[in-house]
């Protein structure tokens, strides 16, 4: 199978293009940045080309509109009018909500209150708008954080965090949240690409199960052999403290407080009914201390 990969220079696309690659399907990794042509004849078309969020809120929101929304229509029509049969765009569940009060679902409400979010939102709804032939499918993927060997983010910091022996000061918030690790994330592509029975659709990607962010330093305690102390310091003492980081540039502040601290359950139950599954090959904490212990090597 000849699969066409945009941002295939990113994370994902990394990992994704060596799995596929793997599995011994053909990859054309297509850059957008300059002048763009697509190979009509292919099999499918995977679109991780985008601009991410950005923790430090430095960016112009008028970039992500031009990057997430624009860029992805012309690459989708171009699709339209080739022979391409399946088109899959990784969104983000951002362009759902940035709050979870329960837990996800593909049906939610979108109420994104981002530029990113709002910027992923406005690409599916373009995509879901147009006359889609019946030979074609479309596959809006919106996973939740993706991490594995090679991702830099917060699970970094709190890596560095932790090998340093510092307390972890967020002990009094309790939160649950929805990890995905970037083998499920290949594990379901692959199933979406040679799985003609799966019909186009919405679908939330993120592992089984839920966990709290001092649950995951249990984790890289685990992975390291450390003990880390847990700090229960007044949630509004932290607040306090991740706003001063918003003005002088310290690693907490607001946004990544938020990430580290909120609940943001998100259910894969969808996915995992289309393919007839009941659980996905990789765990939660197996995918956590995979990626935890490929920072050692670095």
């Amino acid at each position: 199978m000849k699969i066409i990969i945009t941002g295939a220079s990113g994370f994902v696309g990394k990992n994704l293009s060596q799995f596929l690659k793997n599995k011994e399907h053909d990859i054309d990794a297509v850059s957008l940045r300059s002048e763009w042509t697509l190979d009509i004849n292919a099999d499918a078309l995977i679109h991780l080309a985008g601009k991410a969020h950005d923790i430090e809120n430095s960016s112009e929101a008028e970039d992500y509109f031009k990057i997430n929304t624009e860029l992805t229509k012309k690459v989708f029509d171009e699709f339209l009018k080739s022979n391409i049969k399946d088109f899959i765009y990784f969104s983000s569940v951002k362009a759902v909500a940035d709050c979870v009060v329960d837990i996800l679902h593909e049906d939610h409400m979108a109420e994104p209150k981002t530029p990113y979010g709002k910027s992923k939102l406005l690409a599916e709804e373009y995509l879901l708008s147009q006359a889609l032939p019946g030979t074609k499918r479309l596959f809006v993927i919106r996973p939740c954080m993706i991490h594995g060997p090679g991702n830099k983010g917060n699970l970094n910091l709190l890596y560095k965090m932790v090998k340093m022996g510092m307390p972890w000061p967020l002990g009094a918030f309790d939160n649950k949240r929805s990890f995905l690790s970037i083998d499920n994330v290949n594990f379901l592509v692959l199933q979406l690409l040679e799985n003609k029975k799966i019909t186009s659709g919405i679908y939330n990607v993120a592992d089984d199960e839920f966990l709290s962010t001092n649950e995951l330093i249990k984790i890289i305690d685990e992975a390291l052999g450390k003990r880390t102390k847990q700090l229960n310091v007044y949630p509004d003492i932290i607040n306090i403290f991740s706003k001063v980081g918003d003005k002088i540039k310290l690693p907490l502040n607001s946004e990544r407080l938020k990430k580290l601290t909120e609940n943001y359950k998100v259910s894969n139950h969808k996915i995992k009914s289309a393919l007839d599954i009941r659980q996905l090959p990789v765990s939660t904490k197996e995918g956590l201390i995979k990626t935890i212990k490929s920072f050692q090597h670095k």
